[in-house]
C-alpha cells in the first residue's frame, strides 16, 4: 500500500499571512492617514495615499452601481477555491507552484474581505514620477500580482524544463 505524498495545503499558511498583513495595513491606514492626501515617503516617487476602489485593477467597473462587489467576491472565491483544489493536488514540496497559488489566494481573499466590511477596496500605496501616476493599490494587490507573474513565469519555465516529466515529481 503506497501512502498518500503530502499535499501543498500547509501553503495556505502563506495566505493566511498575506491576509493578515493586508489586514493590519489597512487597519493601520484607516486610523492613520487621512483621506486623499498624499504623504511623501520618498519625495518624487512613493507615497501614502488612502483611497478607496469599488472595481478590480485600474478601477475597473468600478462605476457600475453596485453588483460589481458581488461579483468581484464571487469571482475572488471562485478563484481561491479553484486555486486550493489545485494546493491539495499538488506536491508539498513544489513551491514553484504552491508560492504563487498561495499568494493570490491571500490576495484575493484580503480584498473581499474589504469589500464585505466597507463596500470598497482600502488601496493606499501610490507610486508616481513627477506627474505621472501609478494607480493606488495595497499589500493584497501585490500578492495577487506577485503571485500572477511567479504562475507565468514558473509555469512557463517549468513546462520547458520539466520536458516530459510530470509536474511536481
Amino acid at each position: 500500500m503506497t501512502l498518500p505524498r503530502p499535499n501543498a495545503l500547509a501553503w495556505l499558511a502563506v495566505s493566511a499571512l498575506v491576509i493578515a498583513l493586508d489586514q493590519l495595513s489597512k487597519w493601520w491606514v484607516l486610523t492613520s492617514l487621512p483621506e486623499y492626501t498624499p504623504i511623501p515617503v520618498i519625495e518624487g516617487f512613493w507615497n501614502w495615499y488612502r483611497t478607496y476602489n469599488t472595481g478590480a485593477a485600474f478601477s475597473f467597473l468600478a462605476g457600475a452601481g453596485g453588483w460589481q462587489k458581488w461579483f468581484f467576491t464571487v469571482l475572488g472565491v471562485g478563484i481561491s477555491g479553484l486555486l486550493a483544489f489545485w494546493l491539495s493536488r499538488t506536491p508539498r514540496h513544489d513551491w514553484r507552484t504552491a508560492l504563487p497559488f498561495a499568494l493570490v489566494i491571500g490576495g484575493a481573499l484580503g480584498n473581499i474581505i474589504d469589500r464585505q466590511v466597507h463596500g470598497h477596496v482600502v488601496d493606499f500605496i501610490q507610486w508616481h514620477w513627477n506627474d505621472y501616476y501609478w494607480p493606488a493599490f495595497n499589500i493584497a494587490d501585490c500578492a495577487v500580482v506577485g503571485g500572477a507573474i511567479g504562475i507565468a513565469l514558473f509555469g512557463l519555465l517549468g513546462a520547458r524544463q520539466d520536458s516530459g516529466r510530470p509536474r511536481g515529481e
